[in-house]
């Protein structure tokens, strides 16, 4: 056996050797590929969020009943109902927001380099290979003139000019169309370079950071916070509200300590038509008005309407719903002396105390807007809809003992008790402004503003950040000027944008118009 044969034969199989396993893994997690199926992941996920209602929304009771039970048993099984705070749903934020980080680090150096060191310099082969590009002869001019005017010309469509220095060789071409290396010509020029919006090649990672942002803000949101409510009824104090927890079609209400206390002193109704009922199709607008009294910050008067929610310490009050029974928020009351005179008109605030002139004291105690007696024989309301309304009063006359007095909206005969005068007086509602028995708020416990970060710098950041993204995009333009042997200035113009290409190529066109129409 020859050498050579010997030397094919144990010559070493080579193999190609495969990339470590963790570079192949960071290569998949941050590929844009892998990116843009968990992003289409995520919006699926977040559309079967928005058309499965969930088992926090109001409503959830009456949809999980209309469900079937195949229905109940599947949705329920892979988390549908409350698919927010589900296992999957977190993990692919995580994932992606792994994807976003690794990407944006892989990926930043490159973009840097556009803002850090921008290419000044182009060779005229590489201007006329540009999409956008155009060449223009100025006959009779110095290069220096020339120069002058592109750099205005950059100025007035908005792009930074620079000018640079440069030479070009350039070779002859022999009688076969080939180049001609013994032929050289050296030649002297200026690149105008010019540029607008190159922060937009930092774009992308702006809208990662505000995605990031809303992921963030999102996930801190469903962890550290909880929903609840409180009710409110004018005159009432609590330093507890109600946390809900949900187990499907189950609301559980547990009983939780605030660091501060809560004072009902006001609750109104505004009605479409004030004749009307006090529910929702007949109203604009609830307003509950309370007092915060907290040790640390002091006292503080606040009001909270539909469209006007309050946040404090984490805490951020809604209106939710009302109990609707119906109630006055102020009443006005006529008391007829029995011995005879003028009739007393008196105003009184929900839980008001006022006085006669007599020195008589009036208190607003309660109000029933459709009176009766109950099975054992106590007031009470056979609804709340107004029907017969009566305010119940507690008058003490001077040197007195203080006594219950009913004031009917109606007309009462006085053989009748609870119409008779009472405390030298006979008692009439003569109007009253409508207003429910209580309003119950609706508390979103968020302690580090979880949402606040999520919804108003994550995504309003976001919005802005495509805007910015898409609308201003990064433009460089070149022209290379150069004298030419008859007298005659050239310039190749060229240039290119990363995003609408084609506004762009229009715009070169217009500059190149206006170079030619004063080049002095």
């Amino acid at each position: 056996m020859s050498t050579a044969e010997e030397t094919i034969k144990t010559r070493p199989e080579t193999r190609r050797q495969s990339a470590p396993f963790l570079n192949r893994a960071l290569d998949f997690l941050s590929s844009v590929r892998f990116g843009i199926f968990q992003l289409v992941l995520l919006v699926i996920l977040s559309m079967i969020g928005m058309l499965i209602l969930q088992e926090n929304v109001q409503g959830f009771e009456a949809y999980y009943v209309s469900l079937t039970p195949a229905e109940k048993l599947v949705f329920g099984r892979l988390g549908f109902f409350d698919i927010y705070h589900s296992w999957y749903y977190n993990l692919l934020l995580l994932t992606l927001s792994l994807n976003i980080v690794l990407a944006s680090i892989d990926r930043f150096p490159s973009a840097w380099a556009y803002i850090r060191d921008p290419k000044k310099t182009a060779t005229k082969s590489w201007l006329l290979a540009q999409k956008a590009n155009e060449t223009i002869v100025i006959p009779q001019d110095s290069s220096e003139n020339v120069v002058e005017r592109i750099k205005t010309v950059f100025k007035t469509f908005g792009m930074s000019p620079v000018a640079t220095d440069v030479k070009s060789i350039e070779y002859g071409i022999d009688s076969e169309g080939r180049k001609d290396f013994s032929v050289i010509t050296e030649r002297t020029g200026t690149v105008v370079f010019g540029e607008s919006g190159r922060l937009n090649r930092l774009g992308a990672y702006i809208v990662h950071v505000f995605l990031l942002t809303l992921f963030l803000g999102h996930f801190v949101a469903l962890q550290t916070g909880f929903d609840a409510d409180v009710r409110m009824i004018p005159g009432v104090t609590t330093n507890e509200i109600q946390k809900i927890e949900f187990d499907l079609d189950k609301k559980e209400k547990f009983n939780v300590q605030i660091p501060f206390s809560l004072e009902c002193t006001d609750i109104q109704q505004r009605l479409i038509d004030e004749t009307g009922s006090i529910d929702v199709n007949n109203t604009l607008d609830w307003r509950t008005q309370m007092k915060i009294s907290d040790p640390e910050y002091g006292e503080s008067i606040v009001d909270i309407s539909m469209n006007k929610p309050y946040s404090y310490r984490g805490y951020r009050f809604f209106q939710a719903q009302t109990i609707p029974v119906g109630n006055a928020r102020n009443i006005v009351i006529e008391a007829s002396p029995q011995a005879g005179g003028e009739i007393v008109k008196i105003e009184l605030k929900r839980n008001g105390v006022t006085s006669l002139p007599d020195g008589t004291t009036v208190e607003y105690a309660q109000f029933m807007p459709d009176f009766t007696f109950g099975g054992d024989g106590q007031p009470d309301t056979k609804s709340g809809d107004y029907n017969n309304p009566v305010a119940i009063l507690n008058v003490t006359p001077p040197g007195g003992e203080r006594i219950r007095v009913f004031a009917f909206a109606a007309g009462m005969a006085e053989n009748i008790p609870v119409g008779a005068p009472k405390a030298g007086y006979k008692w009439r509602l003569a109007s009253f402004e409508k207003s429910p028995l209580a309003h119950i708020l609706s508390i979103k416990y968020d302690p580090y503003e979880g949402a606040f970060i999520a919804w108003y710098i994550g995504g309003f950041g976001l919005i802005g950040a495509l805007v910015f993204v898409f609308f201003y995009p990064h433009k460089r333009a070149w022209a290379l000027v150069e004298n030419r042997d008859d007298g005659s200035v050239e310039i190749v113009l060229g240039g290119d944008a990363n995003r609408n290409e084609v506004a762009f190529a229009e715009k070169i066109e217009r500059i190149a118009e206006a170079i030619r129409e004063n080049p002095k």
